[in-house]
């Protein structure tokens, strides 16, 4: 059965005379009646193509013997729909030691210099996705064609890491070497016309056309776009070291090289090696095995896998096609925009006409700057329909509501949509921080009833925490965790508490800074100490992204239902700041002023007053009260799969991802160090420090 569909996935793909040949291993390999030879790469073992070891040892035995039978040409292509390939397999290095490490690139690098130096012409064709190894081993070839719907890109930073299959010095041997560089530096995959425009591919056609462009690459009618002239000055150390230089600065503006060491690496191979492939060669090998050593790799391949285990949480169809959206402000315009945007029809509420046509203007906003095709971006907004009079309730399979967080307004909401609802529809809300089993209590039929807890903005922030209650059925929880899955965001399962795990946890850290500023440290000082250990966006800053307002309510709720103790009182300044409607970046003031481009106006770090207030316990007074908070949630069972609270705190809070998540760093810095600290802060500053009991149980 897996063949076949797999054979029907593939109908659309021109694989010339490969396509009736049973594969041998992971290629299928055939020659046309010109001595063409077409190889298909279609890894029997995996649902997509990655590179590793067994498929560079295949492709090693089919050079050997094109070096020995001399074809008219090679094409290489993928015979999977998804793409060329998704890049190398990361498991391949797990355990492995640095000259084990080193061997396997060395042997992977003779395999692709020699598929480069066949006398033949070889052709790469590739569609998809053509990432990572996948590109290093089409840039082996002569030439690239790309179908219309390709993307290419180097991942390996988000790894901690540079390419180590050859793409270091062979992207900037045929593309724009400045363009190539930043490719490997962000991360960012580019779409097939883009990458054309800099030469990192040869043509980019539709698949119909694939056989004639691969005609035109044998007859040499495909010709390579020339370097520029800048592009040409790059293969000399002085033209290097200017480019350099501005590379460096914008990296550190991005990252910081203490936490991240690859793209800075990567800088200085180039730099150092950049006029010789050979040398650079050599050097990419070398630096490639130290990085994966680093702690910085280790995390972010711990990343990796905790979202992809995040995604394998997924168990079957939603079987959601229609939702429906009741409330069109800020949160639920753009849960309505994103599930446009990932192909659902989508019907938006509210008791006012207003509102609605404000959420539309701003998903157009946001879907060109997400999806930019403007072809997709008009689909996406033709599926998302206003409908003020709440027309799709009845024929909606998920009812998402977005209401202010009041319960009695969300209790009346619920009186008018539950009537309406179809069988076997669920009832969601997106709730921050109100009790679901409350939100249920007049519900006929709380078992549909779920809660999906976005996070702003739903375009940037990949989580959504999956808030069950007593009376939710299964199902139900399994329909909410595959839907959020769909719609390409980062299930976590979590029990209904106060906060749920993410405003908990974030929460101290955001109440610290502000005792902090109540004591008289700039906040420019206490944003700067929160991105020196790794954050995102400091906490002064990010409670003007949330909302003074949202800030407020959130702590407020959360100190009365937890205790007194577990939070520090909101400041008085801070109560008169909301009533004062000076609410943070939506109203262009808050802790910090805004420019017209919602940047704030911040005093650099070093043209603080000389003598302004410092406190060396800052960051353990932001960050511990947050992971003591996580513990809680662990111990208190609100969510007990500590790989999952660590996926969740990055995609949900941005936490550090070089330190691998909240509960792996306490972990590596030490249990009991932590408490100890943790007691030492309470002495010194009050009960909020106490740890939390669940503590000594994580330690065993």
């Amino acid at each position: 059965m897996g063949r076949m569909l797999n054979a029907l996935s593939q109908r659309d793909l021109e694989l010339g005379p490969a396509r009736d040949v049973e594969p041998t291993g992971h290629f299928r390999v055939a020659k046309d009646d010109d001595g063409v030879v077409w190889m298909v790469l279609d890894r029997t073992d995996k649902r997509v193509n990655t590179i590793d070891r067994p498929v560079l040892e295949e492709l090693a035995g089919h050079v050997e013997r094109f070096e020995k039978e001399k074809p008219a040409a090679i094409v290489i292509r993928s015979g999977k729909a998804a793409g060329f390939a998704a890049g190398a397999d990361i498991n391949q290095f797990v355990g492995a030691s640095t000259e084990e490490i080193k061997a396997a690139l060395d042997q992977g690098h003779q395999v692709l210099d020699r598929l480069a130096a066949l006398p033949c012409r070889t052709i790469a064709v590739v569609h998809g996705h053509c990432l990572g190894a996948g590109l290093e081993l089409a840039l082996a070839c002569d030439r690239r064609i790309a179908v219309s719907n390709a993307s290419l890109g180097f991942p390996e930073v988000m790894l901690g890491l540079h390419p180590g299959l050859g793409g270091t010095f062979r992207a900037p041997a045929v593309a724009d070497p400045i363009e190539a560089m930043t490719m490997m530096l962000t991360g960012r995959a580019m779409p097939a016309k883009r990458a054309r425009s800099i030469g990192l591919v040869d043509a980019v056609v539709e698949e119909r056309h694939v056989a004639a462009a691969v005609e035109a690459a044998f007859y040499g009618d495909l010709r390579r776009k020339p370097q520029s002239l800048q592009a040409r000055a790059m293969g000399f150390k002085p033209g290097r070291q200017i480019a350099a230089r501005m590379m460096r600065k914008k990296t550190a503006e991005k990252a910081r090289q203490d936490n991240y060491p690859a793209p800075f690496k990567l800088i200085d191979l180039w730099e150092e090696h950049g006029g010789s492939p050979r040398a650079m060669q050599r050097a990419e090998i070398d630096s490639f095995a130290e990085l994966i050593e680093t702690d910085t790799s280790k995390n972010l391949v711990r990343v990796f896998f905790l979202r992809e285990k995040m995604k394998g949480l997924k168990d079957g169809s939603s079987g959601v096609k229609h939702l429906h959206v009741v409330g069109a402000g800020a949160m639920g315009g753009e849960i309505a925009a994103w599930a446009a945007g990932q192909g659902f029809k989508v019907t938006l509420g509210d008791i006012k006409l207003e509102p609605i046509g404000g959420a539309v203007k701003k998903a157009a906003k946001m879907l060109e700057k997400v999806v930019k095709d403007p072809l997709k971006v008009r689909d996406a907004l033709d599926r998302l329909i206003p409908d003020p009079e709440g027309l799709g309730i009845s024929h909606a399979d998920l009812v998402i509501e977005a209401a202010p967080e009041k319960i009695a307004l969300k209790h009346k909401i619920y009186e008018t949509i539950e009537p309406q609802l179809k069988e076997g529809a669920l009832l969601a809300t997106n709730t921050s921080a109100l009790p679901l089993a409350d939100l249920a209590s007049g519900l006929k039929d709380p078992s549909r009833f779920v809660g999906l807890h976005f996070f702003n903005p739903v375009s940037r922030m990949q989580l959504v925490e999956i808030v069950s209650h007593d009376r939710i059925s299964p199902e139900t929880a399994r329909r909410a965790t595959a839907f959020a899955a769909e719609i390409s965001r980062l299930p976590a399962p979590v029990g209904s508490a106060p906060g749920f795990l993410v405003n908990r946890a974030l929460t101290p850290y955001m109440a610290e800074a502000l005792v902090l500023l109540d004591e008289g440290i700039p906040k420019e000082r206490i944003d700067l100490r929160a991105e020196e250990f790794g954050m995102p966006m400091g906490p002064i800053e990010l409670t003007d992204q949330v909302g003074l307002d949202i800030a407020l309510d959130v702590a407020t709720s959360l100190r009365e239902r937890l205790g007194e103790n577990t939070l520090p009182p909101a400041p008085d300044w801070l109560t008169k700041m909301v009533e004062e409607k000076r609410l943070g970046r939506k109203t262009g003031r808050g802790l910090y002023d805004y420019d017209d481009a919602g940047k704030p106006k911040k005093i650099a770090p070093e043209a603080l007053p000389d003598g302004s207030k410092d406190d060396p316990d800052m960051i353990d007074r932001l960050i511990l009260p947050m992971l003591n908070a996580v513990v809680a949630c662990i111990d208190e069972g609100v969510i007990t799969d500590e790989e999952i609270v660590d996926g969740a705190m990055i995609f949900g809070t941005g936490f550090a991802p070089f330190r691998g998540g909240p509960v792996h760093y306490a972990r590596q810095r030490g249990i009991d160090g932590i408490v100890q600290r943790m007691k030492d802060l309470a002495a010194k500053h009050g009960p909020r420090f106490e740890p939390h009991p669940g503590w000594e149980r994580l330690a065993r």
